[in-house]
């Protein structure tokens, strides 16, 4: 028996036991004639103690040249600690060592395994499972577990059957670029890694299976950043029978059952937006609500002077700043320069002050006039002491490029509490988004998503004004899931290939399969799938996934640990028929 207890359960009611533990050695302090050594598993850290006294010489003479991360097992007597330190559960007691056994040597790590770590990123990552060993990653693992935990229960209680769907499939046009495997049995043919389950779950939809879900890896080979991975978990569900009020209803409940067991959070509104409202108010189809600064739009209130910047925009938009007057002139050009960068693309900013004595103070004094400057304020909400921003341009530019801007602020701000959940549905997306480099639809969800009600006959006629049945749910900010109400007869299917350019034949090859089953008795149905890295990340507190993954790539896609993606063998390659282009 290698332990009889972890290393974390220990305390006063222990005393006089005589116990074994294993772990690792976290730390020693030597001072000759007595050694204490730090034990850590996972569960917490248990002092050992070495002394002349109590212990056999070579027992002391072992102890003080252990190193950090030995893997060690003690078996001793639990004593009352003499320092007492109330930080640890562990902290009242510690262990008399009888017998020592070293179970494994241990280099010396290349940073060190405690919480505030000297470890830079790259390196980390490099010695991932090293890092695992460190509290903040650890918890963020456990944590991971029991929010699937959670999901799980609840879905199983609420008659949610789960269904493994194949990772092996074809490849079919989702949006994202697929990832390929070559079939070595089926020379010149591949295989895709499924960016999403979503025609297997149609079909399982048509083969009966109700309410179906699945915890599921998903790849897509798209360019990433800090909340995306080439292959990412998806909590992925459909049912059948289902309108959209139905889904809604009953995802609603799944986030407040997670919020409430996992954050011990009560969560009651939901409140719906609309996208165009989503857009206008906010700049972004995931709006983080949990403060203000709602955009006001100033056409008709800028545009009638000789100010060409604004009488040339499309949009001229503004936020008001919360107390921004108290900015010195300073830190407004700094906030100028912020949205001037590359990322964010603004060709500059106009501001005006809102003084506490009710007078403005703009940047474009010469052009408006104290009448003017009240309307900005009144529109966009500003109080005395705030600071009115104000950018112009292109519509979804500027929409995108004050977003960024109110999201800056708001973390600048301290607005973005990560204690604070503000759930929200953004609903009646456009079926189709435009193309403008190619002046082509495409589906701005994916190819099988309902229109809503009486408007499939707006394909013909004026496709971009064609609603989706389709919803999101935001949280904090963030999409965390995302689903329509499908299409489930062959005919709306066909004519939704069409406008997406598919020709009949091109249809039938790709999605003959899932047009085929529709003839079978398909029922209505829907579904909704949430990003699991994402919401885990959020739940806990945080926005990069990457800390809750337990082996995730870098910026480049690179796992650094293994170092994948790696070259083949020309062995390989010549199995699978493969011959790589020579520069």
């Amino acid at each position: 028996m290698y332990r009889s207890h972890n290393c974390g359960e220990l305390n006063a009611g222990h005393i006089n036991k005589e116990v074994t533990l294993s772990g690792w050695v976290q730390k020693s302090r030597d001072k000759g004639f007595i050694v204490w050594v730090d034990l850590r598993d996972r569960y917490g850290i248990t002092q050992l103690v070495f002394d002349e006294e109590r212990t056999s010489k070579e027992m002391l003479e072992r102890a003080q040249k252990l190193g950090r991360e030995f893997v060690i097992q003690v078996k001793g007597k639990v004593i009352e600690r003499a320092s007492k330190n109330p930080n640890m559960p562990t902290g009242e007691i510690e262990i008399l060592v009888s017998e020592l056994t070293i179970l494994n040597k241990a280099l010396v790590p290349p940073f060190t395994i405690e919480d505030e770590t000297d470890g830079g990123e790259d390196v980390r990552m490099k010695y991932r499972y090293l890092d695992i060993r460190r509290n903040p990653v650890k918890n963020n693992l456990i944590f991971r577990s029991k929010v699937s935990m959670e999901v799980r229960n609840f879905l199983s209680t609420n008659g949610f059957i789960e269904v493994e769907t194949p990772y092996l499939i074809k490849s079919t046009p989702e949006g994202a670029r697929d990832f390929v495997v070559p079939s070595r049995m089926n020379e010149g043919q591949f295989y895709a890694l499924p960016q999403s389950p979503q025609t297997f779950k149609q079909l399982l939809m048509v083969g009966g299976m109700d309410k179906y879900f699945q915890i599921v890896k998903c790849f897509r080979d798209e360019d990433l950043r800090a909340d995306r991975q080439p292959e990412f978990t998806q909590i992925d569900c459909e049912m059948a029978f289902v309108e959209q009020e139905d889904i809604l209803n009953i995802f609603e409940d799944l986030t407040r059952h997670l919020l409430k067991e996992v954050n011990g959070v009560e969560v009651d509104k939901f409140p719906r937006m609309l996208y165009d409202d989503a857009m206008r108010l906010y700049g972004n189809d995931k709006p983080d609500i949990r403060f203000g600064m709602e955009f006001g739009e100033l056409n008709d209130i800028t545009q009638h002077k000789d100010f060409k910047v604004f009488n040339d925009a499309e949009l001229v938009v503004g936020i008001a700043v919360p107390g921004g007057n108290a900015y010195t002139r300073k830190e407004i050009d700094k906030l100028i320069d912020w949205v001037k960068r590359p990322q964010v693309g603004a060709l500059g900013m106009i501001y005006s002050r809102c003084n506490d004595d009710g007078s403005f103070k703009s940047s474009v004094d010469k052009f408006y006039d104290q009448d003017d400057l009240a309307k900005w304020a009144e529109r966009t909400g500003a109080k005395p002491g705030d600071l009115v921003c104000v950018l112009s341009g292109p519509t979804n530019k500027v929409r995108a490029q004050l977003s960024a801007l109110r999201m800056e602020l708001a973390t600048r701000l301290g607005l973005r509490d990560p204690k604070v959940f503000a759930p929200l549905w953004v609903i009646d997306f456009p079926l189709l988004e435009l193309d403008e480099e190619t002046g082509h639809y495409h589906a701005m969800h994916h190819p099988f998503t309902s229109p809503k009600p009486g408007q499939l006959e707006l394909l013909d006629t004026d496709p971009g004004a064609v609603k989706a049945n389709a919803y999101d749910l935001v949280l904090n900010g963030n999409e965390i899931g995302g689903g329509s109400i499908r299409i489930h007869d062959k005919e709306t299917q066909a004519t939704m290939f069409k406008h997406l350019g598919f020709t009949p034949e091109e249809a039938k090859e790709q999605f003959g399969f899932l047009m085929d089953a529709f003839q079978y008795g398909a029922p209505p149905h829907g579904g909704l799938a949430f990003g699991l890295d994402r919401l885990v990340s959020i739940l806990g507190g945080q926005e990069t996934i990457r800390d809750f993954i337990a082996f995730p790539k870098n910026n480049s896609g690179r796992d650094v640990m293994i170092d994948a993606p790696a070259q083949l063998g020309q062995e390989q390659l010549d199995e699978l028929k493969l011959q790589l282009k020579t520069k």
